[in-house]
């Protein structure tokens, strides 16, 4: 039968959160929906009975899951998703914001090489260093303040962070956390995986007598354009506090300081 999913991977995007999903539906325990559905933050008017057609049948015993990173910087989310089902288990994929901020651009810039430098939108005035917190590259990263509109609905225990870093550095391992969260057996191991040198990130082998081996598709691991240093300081600096809020929050320190 169709349900609502159990789990979400709700952010962020450039995270790494496209990998995870590609990784648990290696899981037979799970079930993915493939495409973003974006029901909390761009489709709700169209009812819960219309996202639950989306999601695809499971058996007794499996995860319905949907991933779609804009619903961490969504205000309205966290309310909405609470009104389905407070048990609900979030996942947030993140990654370090001035990475994170660069991959975006990188992204938006494939597919409009007309826009303004990444600097130009980075600053509200360079020669201050005044960062454009306007500029959604930019806001995403600021994951202490997303995280804490989720926090008036959901409890901390109803999350898992996983690092987008650790996701491409040791896969397996991070798998595991995401399974052991989920509450599933822990399938997805080490032996699922090889490291694509030319894409510079982790893909999944071919399964036994399966097709191809399954990397991720061309717009992902694009070489990212040249950043002045003194461009991506100054970005540190600037994230540098919420991330310090952003480790005290979670209970973990992501490294990226």
């Amino acid at each position: 039968s169709r349900r609502f999913p159990q789990a979400i991977i709700v952010g962020v995007k450039k995270g790494g959160t496209r990998a995870l999903l590609e990784f648990l539906r290696v899981h037979p325990g799970v079930r993915a929906v493939g495409a973003e559905p974006h029901f909390f933050d761009r489709c709700y008017e169209k009812g819960l009975r219309w996202y639950r057609s989306l999601m695809p049948r499971t058996l007794e015993g499996q995860i319905t899951m949907e991933k779609t990173p804009s619903y961490f910087v969504t205000k309205e989310a966290p309310r909405r998703i609470y009104n389905m089902s407070r048990d609900t288990k979030l996942i947030v994929v993140v990654r370090n914001p001035v990475t994170r901020a660069i991959s975006d651009y990188t992204q938006t810039l494939s597919k409009n090489p007309a826009i303004p430098s990444f600097q130009a939108l980075a600053f509200k005035n360079l020669s201050t260093g005044l960062i454009d917190t306007s500029w959604s590259a930019v806001r995403i990263g600021i994951y202490a303040k997303h995280l804490d509109n989720w926090l008036q609905y959901f409890p901390l225990s109803k999350f898992l962070f996983v690092s987008g870093e650790r996701l491409v550095s040791d896969p397996a391992g991070e798998m595991g956390r995401v399974q052991d969260f989920l509450g599933l057996k822990r399938v997805v191991t080490d032996k699922h995986f090889y490291f694509n040198e030319t894409k510079g990130f982790p893909c999944l082998k071919k399964p036994e007598g399966g097709s191809k081996p399954r990397c991720l598709g061309k717009s992902k691991g694009r070489p990212h354009p040249k950043i002045d240093v003194q461009v991506v300081q100054r970005l540190r600096e600037f994230y540098r506090p919420f991330n310090m809020k952003f480790y005290q929050m979670t209970g973990q320190d992501f490294g990226w300081d």
